[in-house]
């Protein structure tokens, strides 16, 4: 008797761990669900992707739009994740949240690590200076130049632009994307090269800047989501943003937040 209950107890202890393994979800798509909360890393820093205000922390753009109804569509609540734009590969790839959000750019280097949904937007890196000294920088070489000021934020594809792009000019790194724009108008610094969105978007917020040739940016980019290393997670946001798309949610958000 002592050795089949022995036996029992040996058999037991290995079907457990196998049947619990089995239960557990495998994959990201049924880890929401069975949690019943999409976690969005966003850096809350890009206007009109997503942006928390300083007085009140509350977050609102774009990509806070389409992360709720990302939510809605799945059943579930949604919990915005703070993040870093330079910390956003460590923290997907540590399940600190499901999906990185509020104006991500594609890159290879990305892509070695992660995922991304399918194109938002297409765009580019352009430049924005104070509109008294828009005529100085018509072109990347007359910006890239000794005593130039660049400012940028750190950890993203700006930061990475910059110098890769330029050899002369001095840049100048803000503690973050907010505090960008006051410093480009009290002449802390000459230029500034983001997203074409954002230079459109910003001279309409701030009379004393110009974007300068934003229809022909320095280079090609596109907006998308960051996801983790799952091909079922990942074909249910393609398939979730192809029905937006096809609906026109996805024009009506966005104009809502750039008009």
């Amino acid at each position: 008797m002592n050795r089949i209950f022995a036996f029992g107890a040996l058999l037991a202890g290995l079907v457990m761990p196998v049947m619990a393994q089995a239960q557990a979800p495998s994959n990201r798509l049924d880890a929401v669900v069975a949690r019943g909360v999409l976690r969005v890393g966003m850096p809350g820093d890009y206007r009109p992707f997503a942006l928390r205000d300083a007085a009140t922390a509350e977050i609102s753009g774009i990509d806070v739009d389409m992360a709720e109804n990302l939510a809605k569509s799945l059943g579930v609540k949604l919990e915005i994740v703070p993040t870093k734009w330079a910390d956003l590969l460590h923290d997907i790839g540590s399940d600190k949240f499901d999906i990185g959000m509020g104006g991500i750019s594609i890159n290879l280097a990305r892509q070695k690590t992660a995922l991304f949904s399918t194109p938002l937007m297409r765009g580019g890196k352009s430049a924005i200076s104070r509109c008294d000294a828009q005529a100085k920088f018509p072109t990347l070489a007359s910006i890239d130049k000794p005593g130039v000021k660049v400012i940028t934020n750190p950890g993203g594809t700006n930061e990475t632009f910059d110098r890769t792009r330029l050899k002369s000019a001095e840049i100048v790194l803000a503690p973050n994307n907010l505090v960008v724009w006051d410093e480009l108008i009290a002449g802390h610094a000459d230029v500034m090269i983001t997203d074409n969105v954002e230079t459109q978007l910003q001279q309409k917020l701030h009379p004393e800047l110009c974007a300068i040739h934003p229809e022909a940016p320095f280079d090609f980019d596109e907006k998308g989501y960051l996801l983790p290393r799952d091909i079922v997670f990942q074909q249910y946001v393609n398939q979730w943003l192809h029905i937006l798309s096809e609906t026109g949610a996805i024009a009506r958000i966005n104009a809502k937040w750039l008009n």
